[in-house]
């Protein structure tokens, strides 16, 4: 069983802004929007031998780069910017620090996500490091302190490979722009409710095969329609219009 909560006291927050400098606030003072403004709070490390895959992803949700320090948080992207609730991205948003149990502590979360569900605090962490008492006791005081203010906070560990599989491969689709201008609305009105994956593609003549397929995965992406993502995904799935 669990045990008991942690004291969580004197909670303050440090966000880095992005003309410079560091700001520090209590917790409870901090809109959203501000946070949503700010900078990545660690630079990257690169060194030969390290473990943490780094980089930048370019998301559509934000229409500029975000930063992530491993494949796994990379994954927690990918989910983020294809989820259509999602409107505001920030890696690494803030420093917390609090009194736990009398002790002082400090911790950087990974995301923070903005939206129309309200905001989320996001860590990524591998299963197999949930149990480490560090990690819980960490990951404790943080969800605490974050739901003090009424928001959500979530702890993103392996998701589905096919899910996510078929999330990598659409997000390849989520650039509107490369697409055949006037293609996707039209792909629109044919009423692909119902419609084999298949099928669709071949809904639109006049077009070439590749390129009404590339129009549908990108409605695929951007939510106009949905497929069973926990399956592979393949021609003979059926596509629905999303309520």
């Amino acid at each position: 069983m669990p045990g008991p909560e942690p004291e969580v006291t004197s909670v303050r927050v440090s966000v880095r802004l992005r003309g410079g400098g560091i700001e520090e606030r209590a917790w409870d003072t901090v809109p959203a929007a501000f946070l949503q403004s700010a900078a990545p709070w660690r630079t990257f490390r690169w060194y030969e031998g390290q473990r943490h895959y780094s980089g930048t992803y370019w998301s559509a949700t934000t229409g500029d780069h975000v930063i992530y320090e491993s494949r796994l948080e990379l994954a927690r992207l990918l989910f983020a910017d294809f989820d259509p609730s999602v409107r505001g991205i920030v890696a690494q948003p803030f420093l917390l620090t609090a009194v736990v149990d009398g002790r002082p502590c400090r911790h950087i979360p990974d995301y923070l996500l903005t939206g129309d569900d309200g905001p989320v605090v996001v860590d990524v962490k591998p299963a197999c490091r949930l149990l480490r008492p560090e990690v819980e006791r960490t990951l404790g005081w943080t969800r605490q302190a974050v739901q003090t203010r009424g928001w959500r906070y979530e702890v993103f560990h392996e998701p589905s490979p096919v899910v996510l599989a078929n999330i990598r491969f659409l997000a390849g689709y989520r650039r509107f722009w490369l697409l055949r201008p006037g293609l996707v609305e039209e792909l629109r009105g044919t009423g692909l409710d119902g419609m084999t994956l298949g099928r669709a593609v071949a809904s639109v003549p006049g077009h070439a095969e590749e390129h009404v397929r590339a129009a549908v995965y990108h409605l695929l992406w951007n939510g106009h329609v949905t497929v069973d993502l926990g399956r592979p995904l393949s021609s003979s799935q059926v596509l629905r219009r999303s309520s």
